[in-house]
């Protein structure tokens, strides 16, 4: 057990740092002011410094180093912005590691390069209309024909939508019932018969797009299958990696809000001196250290365990479940200690708060980490359908 990063881990993390620090703030607000993703350009800039693919295969085109590596990384351009950070994300903890992991060699070939070279974005669809929480409730349904794959139904709530260049859908390849019948297909943007929504109006994660992918006789080859029916179990656990994602994400709202708001109490003064003289605002830093460094232990603990696989459902939804509440409350107290100036969009840190709930909404909710956490404390399911 140790607790120290390596020194090749530290310089990946400063390498990051100094990019994120120097390079994104500008763009950050740019994303944040018009509701749009990152450019082409910047993501491809991304791949030529090491930043996409970090734990993906060399083999693949990534760096083929571990997920903690990624997750450094992760957090550093996460504490600039979520939209900043999103293709990061997307590449290293997002739905192309179910394609490494789980799809052909062909499909692996044919797109996981691509991202790691910043050519290609790939995001997930899973969320229904009356399929959120109780995802294995989907409807959307896709049927093998010959060489062909047929999709009907709505996918909701994809972040990523209209703007990624393929999905991993989430969808009922069979009629066995509930978990049984579910797999997942690889959907590129200009399939026949896929149109997208109206790009959402979320609170937060903004430049993050997100919208409805509608499919109607949408066809793909039958090559495209990521997962048959019957794979979910390995779906989700492909998904146990996305939730440390998730929650490096969350925790990058904290540690940059911790950062920011640690600047700020040493100069904003008040009554003549500056305001880290308080007692209360020096109590208030350590509780949100502690919550912050907390969080950061169980996320790394989760994808160190795992080492060469994925992360258990236990310690990603454990590291989720905490570092979702800890952003909120961290960005909350940080807001607070800025008082009007914490409050005005011409400064980060509202931007933080209303995207560390986000992050307590996406990629399983709160309360469903919690009873997954207790499931697997358990060793067993609950059945909330009765």
């Amino acid at each position: 057990m140790n607790f120290s990063l390596s020194d090749e881990q530290r310089q990946l993390q400063e390498a990051a740092r100094e990019f994120a620090r120097a390079e994104l703030p500008a763009i950050a607000a740019e994303c944040e002011r018009d509701n749009k993703p990152p450019s082409h350009a910047l993501v491809k800039r991304y791949a030529e410094m090491g930043f996409l693919g970090i734990n993906v295969s060399s083999a693949l085109g990534g760096l083929g180093l571990g997920n903690i590596e990624a997750l450094v990384v992760l957090e550093e351009f996460a504490k600039i912005s979520s939209a900043v950070a999103f293709p990061i994300f997307e590449s290293s903890v997002g739905p192309v590691r179910a394609i490494e992991h789980f799809g052909s060699d062909e499909l692996k070939r044919r797109v996981v390069p691509a991202v790691c070279a910043g050519d290609m974005v790939v995001a997930v669809s899973m969320s229904e209309p009356d399929a959120g929480s109780a995802l294995t409730d989907l409807k959307t349904r896709a049927e093998v024909r010959g060489d062909t794959v047929v999709i009907n139904g709505t996918k909701r709530w994809c972040s990523g939508g209209g703007h990624a260049d393929a999905y991993v859908v989430y969808c009922r390849l069979s009629d066995d019932p509930g978990a049984k019948g579910i797999g997942a297909v690889l959907v590129e943007k200009d399939a026949p018969g896929l149109t997208f929504g109206p790009n959402e109006q979320l609170m937060g994660f903004r430049g993050v797009p997100s919208s409805d992918l509608n499919f109607d006789d949408c066809e793909v080859p039958a090559a495209n299958i990521i997962v048959p029916a019957g794979g979910f179990k390995q779906l989700m656990e492909a998904f146990d990696l996305e939730r440390c994602g998730n929650a490096t994400m969350a925790l990058g709202q904290a540690s940059g809000a911790l950062e920011d708001v640690s600047a700020y109490v040493q100069e904003r003064k008040q009554f003549g001196k500056p305001i880290v003289e308080f007692q209360a605002v020096q109590l208030k830093l350590a509780e949100m250290h502690m919550k912050v460094e907390a969080a950061r232990l169980l996320i790394w603990r989760a994808a160190a365990v795992a080492q060469e696989g994925l992360p258990s459902v236990l310690h990603s939804s454990t590291g989720k479940c905490f570092a979702n509440t800890i952003a909120r409350e961290v960005t909350g107290d940080a807001l607070q200690l800025m008082g009007a100036y914490g409050y005005s969009k011409d400064f980060p840190m509202e931007r933080r708060l209303r995207d560390s709930w986000g992050w307590g909404i996406a990629g399983g909710a709160i309360d469903i980490q919690k009873t997954n956490i207790a499931g697997a404390l358990l060793g067993r399911r609950f059945d909330q359908r009765r």
